[in-house]
């Protein structure tokens, strides 16, 4: 045998033992079959695990529950909650391209660029904000918590959009067109980095809090100012 033959079989055989070379399949087996089955056909609920199917999610659901950290979790019914991935971007892309050969939508590609903040703003506010707040900062929902958009991308955004993750609604192309959805993405990139004009920004709490802040310094002020007043009467 050749010696440049023999380096590429000693290479396809210990590439594989270093675990470099995992697929989008061995990843699969390794943790996410125990709750979603075989080919994502999915485990029903009465045992240990269990899990829906994945045939049909396609890339995108893939792709936004692994990229947030959602999946893996310890257990089928708890909340999800963002987190680091265990996984790295190259078995990411592996794992997503692999759940995604079961059918369904691709990973989206947004162009907030061309979207509009104020026509943002208004969508957020009427369809987002009553769960996740008007400054995108998060809040509790009836059986769960609705997370910030703090450390959302762009992709990201418009995935959840589409899916409806956990106790998040899904809103069909009816509802809302891509070009909306844009606009959307860029009205919370602008409330991830707020311009905080004229002041102390108190966390972005919304105007509820803020409001009840500004009360309580005008209030213990005025209480203050008067006892000035009232000290210095004879």
């Amino acid at each position: 045998m050749r010696p440049t033959v023999l380096i590429v079989v000693l290479v396809a055989l210990l590439v594989p033992q270093l675990g470099g070379a995992d697929s989008g399949a061995d990843l699969y087996l390794q943790s996410c079959v125990t709750c979603h089955g075989r080919g994502g056909s999915g485990v029903p609920p009465g045992g240990k695990h269990f899990g829906p199917p994945l045939q049909g999610v396609g890339a995108q659901a893939a792709d936004f529950y692994l990229t947030t950290g959602y999946m893996p979790v310890q257990r089928a019914d708890q909340e999800p909650v963002r987190k680091s991935s265990p996984f790295s971007d190259a078995e990411l892309r592996s794992l997503v391209q692999f759940i995604g050969s079961f059918g369904g939508p691709p990973v989206p590609h947004p162009r907030p660029e061309r979207g509009s903040v104020s026509e943002g703003l208004e969508l957020f506010t009427a369809n987002c904000a009553g769960c996740h707040q008007v400054a995108a900062e998060g809040g509790l929902v009836v059986g769960g918590t609705a997370p910030t958009l703090a450390d959302s991308t762009p992709i990201q955004i418009a995935e959840a959009v589409r899916i409806g993750p956990y106790l998040m609604p899904r809103f069909t192309r009816k509802q809302l067109d891509d070009r909306q959805v844009d606009s959307i993405i860029r009205y919370v990139q602008l409330a991830q980095h707020p311009d905080d004009r004229g002041g102390w920004g108190i966390g972005h709490l919304g105007p509820i809090p803020e409001g009840l802040v500004a009360w309580l310094i005008a209030g213990a002020a005025l209480v203050g100012v008067a006892a000035v007043i009232g000290g210095r009467a004879p």
